[in-house]
């Protein structure tokens, strides 16, 4: 199990980076030139994009290399971002969800292809089955968002009651046949987790997943909670005005975007992910190798994961986020081991692939 890294603030960076020269990396009174490098960087992203916020980790397995938190948290009340401040992560919710079902089908609680109506009895029968396995590779057939439906700003008190949006909807196309990003169907998902293992998502993400990867940083973003070092949200206007983001609620969609979490906790996250241990090997290749359509294309996702190989031949797994006041991309690379956490405050932030690869190119 991997040991829990608590980050305080010092000058904006992560304890954690600061304390990297005890193991040979460079701290902040001797910079290395990556960190110089990635600096620069981050910053002219920043000041490009009018970023009011963000917040980087870089890892190599357990060791954080480098943790900083840039401008401003809440820009009202001149917050600086720490690394202990909180981001709404969006759809890197997916894959810490996806560490549940690992969970779950390692305990034998979870079929992966039984109809999700064994698990979620009042999710109506559709013209096709419906399984797990597909709904967590974006086969199942379920639709995303329509319109605003992302600029919900309702309650859901259970994950049941969220699945109201769509579960009266046909299928968009019958599973297997076709790849279509759904973050719906991850709220499907968080429904059968609750089936399968008898107790509320969110109660059962913290014992199974936040728990022993001593994710300390990730929690639901309740907007009726206090939820200590949360950033505030932005938005830019057309003509590229810093604006407080609108209301939202994520209470429909925990599973599928609704986390708040931090680029060190993300680390913790994706570290569990390297070699066996929080999982099983076969496990881990479940959930980052692709899926198939029927036809036998691979979709470059597998469950709750994204699957390429980069310019150097080696697998890096990923996935991005995007929500109403937050961007996020976490990469991990299977074959050297350095993990990539990038989170920012604002929707149209390019927090993406090409720029963590860019990040993580600085490391080598």
């Amino acid at each position: 199990m991997n040991s829990s890294r608590r980050p305080r603030a010092g000058r904006w960076v992560g304890l954690s980076a600061l304390s990297a020269c005890l193991v040979g990396v460079a701290c902040e009174s001797e910079q290395s030139q990556s960190v110089v490098a990635a600096r620069a960087l981050l910053d002219s992203v920043m000041e490009t994009n009018s970023i009011p916020g963000l917040s980087v980790a870089v890892g190599m397995g357990s060791q954080v290399i480098w943790s900083e938190g840039f401008g401003y948290a809440d820009l009202t009340h001149n917050i600086r971002v720490t690394p202990l401040t909180k981001f709404r992560i969006g759809s890197v919710s997916k894959p810490i969800t996806a560490a549940a079902i690992g969970v779950l089908v390692e305990d034998s609680a979870l079929d992966l292809d039984a109809p999700v109506q064994t698990y979620v009895p009042s999710f109506p029968e559709k013209q096709w089955p419906v399984t797990t396995r597909l709904l967590a590779g974006h086969l199942g057939g379920i639709r995303h968002y329509q319109g605003d439906e992302n600029f919900s700003s309702v309650r859901y008190p259970t994950v049941l009651s969220g699945l109201a949006i769509f579960q009266d909807d046909p299928l968009i196309n019958e599973p297997g046949t076709e790849y279509v990003y759904s973050s719906y169907a991850w709220n499907l998902i968080s429904a059968v987790i609750e089936g399968a293992s008898g107790e509320p998502f969110l109660g059962y993400m913290d014992r199974a997943v936040f728990g022993p990867l001593a994710m300390e940083h990730t929690v639901a973003g309740h907007t009726d909670s206090i939820i200590a070092h949360r950033t505030r949200f932005y938005v830019l206007s057309a003509t590229g005005e810093v604006l407080n983001a609108p209301y939202v609620d994520n209470s429909y969609k925990w599973a599928g975007g609704g986390f708040l979490s931090t680029p060190e906790d993300l680390l913790r996250f994706a570290n569990g992910h390297l070699e066996p241990g929080f999982l099983q090997a076969e496990t881990l290749e479940l959930l980052f190798t692709s899926q198939r359509t029927a036809g036998g294309d691979e979709t470059g996702y597998g469950i709750g994961w994204g699957s390429a190989t980069n310019d150097y031949g080696e697998q890096v797994v990923s996935h991005t986020g995007g929500s109403v006041g937050g961007r996020t991309v976490l990469t991990l690379n299977r074959d050297t081991g350095v993990i990539v956490a990038i989170v920012a405050n604002t929707s149209s932030a390019p927090i993406n692939r090409g720029l963590a690869a860019r990040v993580e190119e600085l490391f080598r």
